[in-house]
Parts: C-alpha cells; structure tokens; sequence
C-alpha cells in the first residue's frame, strides 16, 4: 500500500474531474505449502502526484504537517477513510475469490491483512480471517497443501487448470477495482453530480497562521493575492500557487509587495518573510488556486453514464500519467512514498474537505490499485501473470516450483518490510505522536 504524497498546488479534493490515487496491495505466492494469489497493497506513487492530492496536501503545508492537517479533524472522518480502504481491498479480493469459485477452483483462504490472525471463521472449507498487518489482503489456494485431503492432480487445483483459467483468476482483482471505480463515478453523478471547477485569477489565502509573518503584515484568511511584486498571476495559469511559494521562500527577511483582493477591494500589502532553519522564506499561510466549484447534475440517466463515462477516463489517464512521472523520476519521488497510515490520513482530509469527497476517493484508490497490480513485480498480480506467460512462451513448461517460490516469496517479503517502514515512518510523522516526543 504505497502512495506517493507529493505535494503540489492545485484544483480541490473534490474535483473529481482530474484527480488520482493510489496503489494496491500485493499478489501472493507464498513460501509455505498453500498457494496465494493476492493483492491488495497500496503503496504506489499515483495517488498523491494528482491535482486532487496536491490541493489535498496544500504547498504550504511541509511534510512533516501533512499528518497534523489530515488527522487534526474528528474521529469519523478517520473511520470513513479506513472503511473505504478496507472495502477496496476487500473488492480487490473478491474478484479473485469469484473468479476461482465460480470456475469451480478449490479456495482455502480469504484475508484481509498479512501475518498473525486476529479473528477468523471457517465456511465451506474457507477460512475467513483479519490478520494483523494492514498491507493488503490475500486469497489462498490449496494447491500445495498436503493437509488439504485434495489429489495433488485434481483438476481443480488451480496449478492444474488451464492458463487461460488461470490467468482470469489473477486477473479479476485489477478488473474488480476498474469496475468498482466506475460504480463508483456513477453514483457520485447521480446522487450528487458532476463537480466542476471555474478558475478565477489569483492565488486564495485559505489560513493564516497566528504570529505568522502574514499575520502581522496585515494578511487574511479569504485574501485573493492577485500579484506579487508587480508580476500578476494570469487566470489560467494553474502554477500559480508554486510560482508564489518560490518567490516567498527565495525572499527571507526581504519585503515582498503582494496586490490583494479583499471583497470589493483592491489594494497593497508588502509582507516580509521570516527566515526559515533552512535559509528559505515562509509568511504562515495555507494557499490553494482560486476556484469555484459548482455540481453539474445529469438530466436523465444517458446523461449520467456520459458524464462519469468522461470522468472515469479522465481519472484513469491521470493515474497513468502519474505513475510514469514517478517511475522516470523515481529517484526524487521515492522519499514521497507512504503507506496505509498516509493513506488514511489523506482520506479523512477529505473526507472533512466536502461531503461528496470520499467518491473520488475511493475511486482514484481503486484505479492506483488496479494499475500498480498489474507491474510485473514479485508479490503483485503483474508478476503472477509473468510467471504465466513465461509458462506459455514455453510451450506450457512452468518453471521449477522452487525457482517460483523464491522470486515470489521474496518480493512478499520485501514489500512487507517495506509497508513496516512507512507505517512506522508515516506513524511518527501524525502531530498526536509527535507532540509526544
């Protein structure tokens, strides 16, 4: 469960129109003797690149307050977010689970987590469980399990089954959040509509800090700053809050002439930043672009399907776009990754930010753990699938069941160390925590 929390100026949480999110969890071929296709990991790099995540973790707030802002609200909100992540993963699942039971394939396991088990029931021949690690989920298969009862060339086994069948079993958990996210557009449209942005010009003080540097030069919350030193900010240039926090970060200790708007009001404020401990300028603000969102509400039901049609695209197109910026640029975005704590406390921010936040949520959630399953790496759904079609390009000669096992265990054990280490990272990082060190 990796997402990438870089944080960039930009359009709302709840603009559904170009927004993403994160990963999934892992694909599981265990070490022990039952066979796991899982995943349901969310560490990728997808969600947070997003304009939604970027207005989500505004500029102004550094990254070690990203957790102060997330988890500053109530208790629900945290809820809300950790159910939808929960039901993502559980959807995740339940796509491979249906695409092997309906296919008549022996299951022997259905997890939500990793290690140790916390609570679990058993229904025909199922076990059903909740284990303590928070970094996905898995379903289990008996497939090398001597204490299952079943041949080791029962038909239904699903080694024995042809690739085809498998490769659907595999495949069902990205296809099941691909669809779960459109369900999800969906019903954002018909029950709330269509979020659509105006942009105006200027950059929208959102929150001014007591004591700040803008504080005591006369900024306030709901300023419209509309130029800074002389230089003003076009209506559709979506960099403007960046181009701001350069400008105030290279100015430490050095009057910077800012042209305000305040209700009908236009008029000057020079603001001198103080010097942060890294040498670059801060004034205490939060700032976001100056936009107004409206709800467009579809007219009959053909218009519903066109109107999340159109958004579902845009929000799978921002989700690969994501990813391939991470990827080329893996070594400055890799100190961005974060893991389920992250995740919820991006969640509940949103969830605070608008009632209707937690659909683009879920939905870009859903599409981030949809793509990033299908890299071809150990321990995700991509990887099971290389194992398969490097099975079919040998004329169906899978490889040695150790040499399998190998790759796939230690990819489960790397991603697992590494969901520990942003947990704890991530975890350290919550203001609550924080104040107690």
């Amino acid at each position: 469960m990796f997402i990438n929390l870089g944080s960039r100026p930009s359009v709302p949480p709840y603009s559904l129109n170009r927004a993403i999110l994160s990963k999934s969890f892992l694909s599981l071929y265990p070490h022990n003797p039952t066979t796991h296709v899982s995943k349901s990991s969310l560490y990728p790099p997808s969600f947070l690149g997003s304009p939604c995540a970027r207005a989500l973790l505004r500029p102004s707030c550094p990254k070690r307050e990203r957790f102060r802002c997330a988890f500053s609200g109530n208790l629900e909100s945290v809820l809300e977010a950790a159910g939808v992540l929960t039901a993502i993963i559980v959807v995740h699942e339940s796509g491979h689970f249906l695409a092997a039971y309906l296919q008549g394939i022996h299951v022997s396991k259905f997890a939500i987590g990793f290690g140790p088990i916390l609570a679990k029931f058993n229904a025909k021949n199922v076990e059903y469980s909740i284990r303590a690690f928070p970094l996905g989920g898995f379903v289990g298969f008996p497939d090398n399990d001597p204490d299952s009862g079943i041949p080791v060339d029962d038909v239904n086994l699903l080694k024995n089954r042809p690739i085809l069948d498998r490769v659907l079993v595999v495949s069902a958990g990205v296809v099941a959040n691909i669809v779960f996210a459109y369900v999800i557009v969906f019903v954002q449209v018909l029950s709330v509509g269509l979020p659509v942005q105006e942009v105006f010009p200027g950059v929208l003080v959102t929150e001014v800090r007591p004591y700040s540097a803008a504080s005591r030069d006369g900024l306030v919350p709901g300023d419209v700053i509309l130029a800074e030193n002389g230089s003003k900010f076009p209506k559709q240039r979506p960099a403007a809050v960046s181009e701001l926090v350069d400008v105030i970060k290279k100015s430490p200790k050095r009057r910077v002439l800012l042209k305000v708007e305040r209700g009908d009001r236009d008029f000057e404020i020079g603001v001198t930043p103080d010097e942060n401990f890294d040498g670059t300028g801060k004034i205490g603000v939060q700032l976001s672009a100056n936009l107004r969102i409206t709800k467009a509400i579809p007219r009959d039901l053909f218009e519903a399907l066109r109107f999340s049609g159109r958004e579902f695209w845009g929000l799978s197109s921002n989700v690969l776009d994501s990813l391939r910026q991470t990827f080329a640029n893996f070594s400055q975005n890799a100190s961005k990754l974060s893991g389920p704590v992250a995740i919820i406390a991006v969640g509940a921010e949103v969830a605070r930010s608008s009632d209707d936040g937690l659909f683009q949520f879920a939905a870009l959630l859903n599409l981030n753990l949809a793509v990033i399953n299908l890299l071809p790496l150990p321990a995700l759904d991509g990887g099971t699938l290389a194992l398969i079609l490097i099975e079919a390009a040998r004329g169906g000669r899978k490889l040695p069941l150790e040499i399998e096992q190998r790759i796939m265990s230690s990819g489960i054990v790397l991603v697992i160390l590494a969901g520990l280490f942003l947990i704890v990272h991530d975890t350290l990082n919550l203001d609550i925590i924080r104040d107690l060190l």
